[in-house]
């Protein structure tokens, strides 16, 4: 059983498991299982590369940010599980008893974020009640969204990124995860708001 599994290697899912992750000497993190299905096939950073997002240097290869950002996870935050090669195809249960099940295996989790792109056809069974056209895409883009407030969709499934409604900008991406961790943590933490901040000297 996870505490929170994120579906979703791009910006906004290894955003959400990155805050996640820095948060395990918080005593209220430090027994906390997460997990992250870093499927990225369809991620639009594939094709992408940067010269206006902040602190990336310009001209930066999404393909290598794909890869750069799951290898950080991996050397810093080695307890957040990630699960490679598989593709979230059906989502059932309620909070606290999800169950995720994929082209390979079934999941247990407590809490669900999903940040996969917002093509269209929304290809996960189970949150099909949810879907909506994106509010903030051109029309002939023919993009969906999740209808959520502030990320929540429903108890216990948050969605991050142009998923949740956002544009297409690596930097609103990457804050959209770090905001749902940031509520998780807040939510284990009895409510009370929770940032997570490294600084010199400590």
């Amino acid at each position: 059983m996870f505490d929170v599994l994120i579906i979703g290697g791009g910006v906004s899912g290894v955003s959400c498991a990155l805050v996640l992750g820095s948060a395990k000497n918080k005593p209220f993190a430090t027994d906390k299982k997460i997990g992250i299905i870093t499927h990225q096939k369809a991620s639009s950073l594939q094709n992408a590369v940067f010269n206006n997002a902040y602190g990336i240097p310009p001209g930066k290869l999404g393909s290598d940010l794909l890869t750069e950002s799951v290898e950080h996870l991996q050397k810093l935050y080695p307890h957040v599980e990630q699960i490679n090669g598989e593709k979230v195809l059906k989502i059932q249960g309620e909070v606290g008893d999800y169950t995720l099940i994929t082209n390979k295996n079934t999941f247990k989790t407590k809490i669900i974020a999903i940040g996969i792109g917002s093509s269209s056809p929304f290809m996960i069974e189970g949150l099909e009640s949810f879907i909506e056209p994106h509010q903030k895409a051109a029309p002939e883009k023919n993009r969906i969204q999740l209808k959520n407030h502030d990320h929540l969709v429903k108890e216990g499934v948050y969605v991050m990124g142009t998923l949740a409604g956002q544009r297409s900008q690596l930097a609103i991406a990457a804050g959209s995860g770090a905001s749902v961790a940031t509520d998780i943590l807040s939510l284990w933490n009895e409510g009370k708001p929770v940032q997570v901040h490294d600084a010199l000297g400590k």
